[in-house]
Parts: structure tokens; C-alpha cells; sequence
């Protein structure tokens, strides 16, 4: 473990290296965040302070418990843990959730925070209600390195990686928010909370995609570890069927995505051309269809039962022709992927510089890639009302002053009493 120590790495990629911080952000108050660490890497922290080999195992393992698998933040709720070592605890550590900023409800009942790290750095989560499933789109980075033109969040300039417990955390700050730890969670649903969303195992939260803000192959290592705790038996225990990676196509890093993650994959695919692409997923000028759609072929896990999600955002004139949708057809035939298409009608955000594909557009083109023997479903847009919708995710701090949100966020604490 290197928390102790400032590390900077270059992020890979066809702008300048930025550098990143390192995996645990610093706290004024000078105690470890817990949050977003394995047992182990708790349990070297509670040796660093001063425990025995033996006894640090076994207090990480029940730290380890409370906070993923009961969603605790206060020591001295542990109450497997003598009460004499809950404040030891406490004067050392802290179990961190991100600062939220402003929550916001949509028509659709769509969800998204403003969130806030330590270290004043704004981004943003979502979660989406289906009737069947519950899906939280998270993000990797504080911004984005890819510049793709039809996304909002690829105007912000790359701040830095967000770290495993920044990750991590958005999941924690989501079951919080939906009352989903196992203490009565059902017994205390809003009344205008429908309970017939809720799915068969209690839980609203149901799926994860990083699909937020940033490119998460260019964060490797954070959402790997991040995504091992969500995964954990022992802890959220999600299952990696129901996390999906969303990437550009960053072709060097997909195989040990598959292999060390092991999750869904899906790919920004969005034109079938080079000319089109290049333009509108700048990445492709590093990384060509050809190189991408390999890398696809051999994504480790991939099957019928787990294809690859290919997402296509429909824009007016530029990747919505018949020839477009043909050529779709015949690429993933080509390479033989098992594979299915998302067909996204184009977001709009202030300033883009794309409209959206007619209707009877999209659906044409949905028709012949379904005549082509592949699954091409459109999208339904969520969350548009509240800037939530795919591709509009862009940090309201840049539309509100930073002393106005300190304000409002007082004035939502005062309210709570």
C-alpha cells in the first residue's frame, strides 16, 4: 500500500500526461478513509497504528463487515468491537461518504448528486428506476480526457482520477439515499415510493455501469480495486454480471479489463467510419475500428450469454443513414462478435454541435441492424429535465458559483435540522 506517500503517474492518451493524485485523497483532519479499501489493505492501516498481526486482522475484518455489508460510518455503532477500541478507532480513522452538493429529482424519477471530494473536486452520479432493475451510473474521473464532441462531460478539461473510496462511495452514498442497508431498509419507504419498484431481493439498487464522468481504462487500477470491493462476498457483494464498463476504446487496457475485472463491457462505438469517428471519438485516431473491434473479439468472458454492448448515439446527418446501419452489420459480423446495440437518441447540452435523429430515422436504422440478426433496442432518454441523460453529465458548479452551493447546501443542512 503506498497511502503515506504522494505518487504521480501520466495518463495515457493523445493529449498531454496529466498528472493524478495519489489513491487516498488527504484529509485536513489527518485520519485514513477507510472507505474503498479491502480487508487486507484496512488491516495493514490498523497494524501501521499500532495493533498486533493478529489483533489487525481480525478488527479489519469486522470493520470490513460494518461498512460495506451494514453500511456503518460510525465506529461506535460496531458493536462486535470493544467499546474501549471504538474511539482509539476514531481518533485515527474516519468511514468517508462523498459531500453532496445539490441532489436533484427528475419528472421520470430519475436521480442525480452533485458531489464534492475532500478535496473541493465536483462530479456527478445518477441512478435510474426501471420497473424491473435499479441502475447507478457512476463515475471514474473528475472530468474527461477524451474530448468526444457529442458529450457534455468531454468539454470539461481532466481535474484528476477519482480515488477506489471515491468510487467506492458512490454506491454507499446511493444505498444510503434509497434506504437499502439491512436495518429495515422496507420499513421506512417514502409515501409516494412505489414498493412495487422494488425487485425480488428488497433492493432498488440492482446494476452499475460506469458510464459517469471520465474514461475508466484511463483510471485503471482505482476502478479495478474499487470494483473488487463492490464485488466482495463479504461486502456489497454485487455480482460483476450486473456491472458494465463503459470505454472509448482504449484497446491496451480492455483485455485486462476482462481479466482482472471481469465485467460487462461496453464500447462508445458511435460511427462506422474513420472520417466519422475520428470526429466525434477523437480516441480513434489512436486506436482505429479495426484495432477496437479486435480487442472485442478477444475480451476475455464474452459470449452469447455476455455480449458486448455496442453504444451508438443517433446523430442527425452524420451516423444515421441506411449505409451506416448496414455497415454496423457487417463490421460485428465480421468479426464475429456476440454482440448487441444501444441505440442512444442524441442529448442535448448547451452549445453541442450535433442534433438529434428524426424518429422515423432512428427507427429505420434500429430495423436493419434488427434484420441483420442483431439486438439494436433505442434507448429511452432519462433525466433530460435535469441534465441526467446520457452524455449531458457536466459539474453544475460551473453554472452556479462555488459560494452559491456552499450556501444552498447550509441552507439544505439547516432545513434538516
Amino acid at each position: 500500500m503506498n497511502a503515506e506517500t504522494p505518487i504521480t503517474m501520466p495518463i495515457p492518451g493523445h493529449i498531454d500526461p496529466v498528472p493524478v493524485p495519489r489513491a487516498i485523497t488527504p484529509r485536513a483532519d489527518g485520519r485514513a478513509d477507510l472507505m474503498g479499501l479491502m480487508r487486507e489493505d484496512i488491516g495493514a492501516l490498523l497494524e501501521v497504528a499500532g495493533l498486533d498481526r493478529k489483533q489487525a486482522k481480525l478488527r479489519s475484518k469486522q470493520v470490513f463487515h460494518w461498512i460495506y455489508h451494514r453500511g456503518v460510518t460510525d465506529f461506535d455503532a460496531m458493536t462486535d468491537i470493544a467499546k474501549t477500541m471504538r474511539p482509539w478507532l476514531a481518533e485515527r480513522f474516519v468511514i468517508g461518504r462523498p459531500e453532496i452538493v445539490e441532489a436533484q429529482v427528475s419528472s421520470d424519477g430519475t436521480r442525480k448528486w452533485l458531489l464534492r471530494t475532500d478535496d473541493g473536486q465536483d462530479y456527478e452520479m445518477v441512478f435510474i428506476p426501471d420497473a424491473d432493475r435499479g441502475t447507478l451510473c457512476i463515475s471514474s474521473q473528475v472530468g474527461c480526457t477524451l474530448n468526444c464532441r457529442f458529450c457534455h462531460t468531454g468539454t470539461m478539461r481532466l481535474v484528476r482520477n477519482l480515488t477506489p473510496g471515491e468510487i467506492v462511495g458512490q454506491v454507499m452514498l446511493a444505498r444510503d439515499a434509497l434506504g437499502e442497508w439491512p436495518k429495515g431498509a422496507m420499513d421506512h419507504l417514502d409515501e409516494d415510493e412505489d414498493a412495487a419498484a422494488y425487485t425480488a431481493d428488497g433492493r432498488l439498487l440492482t446494476n452499475i455501469v460506469l458510464m459517469g464522468m471520465g474514461e475508466p481504462l484511463y483510471n485503471f487500477d482505482h476502478v479495478r480495486d474499487a470494483m473488487k470491493v463492490v464485488m466482495h462476498g463479504d461486502g456489497l457483494a454485487l455480482s460483476k454480471r450486473r456491472i458494465t464498463l463503459s470505454t472509448s476504446g482504449v484497446v491496451p487496457m480492455m483485455a485486462r479489463c476482462g481479466e482482472e475485472i471481469g465485467v460487462n463491457l461496453a464500447v462508445s462505438l458511435h460511427a462506422v467510419t474513420k472520417d466519422v469517428r475520428d470526429e466525434i471519438v477523437p480516441l480513434n485516431r489512436k486506436y482505429g475500428l479495426e484495432q477496437l473491434l479486435q480487442a472485442c473479439a478477444d475480451y476475455p468472458g464474452a459470449s452469447n450469454a455476455r455480449r458486448i454492448t455496442f453504444e451508438y448515439v443517433m446523430l442527425k446527418d452524420k451516423n444515421d443513414s441506411d449505409d451506416d446501419a448496414r455497415e454496423l452489420v457487417r463490421l460485428l459480423k465480421a468479426y464475429d462478435l456476440p454482440a448487441k446495440v444501444n441505440l442512444i437518441p442524441f442529448n442535448p447540452w448547451p452549445g453541442a454541435a450535433y442534433e438529434c435523429s428524426d424518429p422515423d430515422r432512428i427507427k429505420r436504422f434500429s430495423d436493419i441492424v434488427f434484420e441483420g440478426g442483431i439486438s439494436a433496442p433505442v434507448r429511452t432518454p432519462r433525466g433530460r429535465d435535469i441534465m441526467a441523460a446520457c452524455g449531458q453529465l457536466k459539474s453544475a458548479a460551473e453554472k452556479k458559483s462555488r459560494a452559491e452551493l456552499d450556501r444552498l447546501a447550509e441552507e439544505k443542512q439547516a432545513a434538516l435540522g
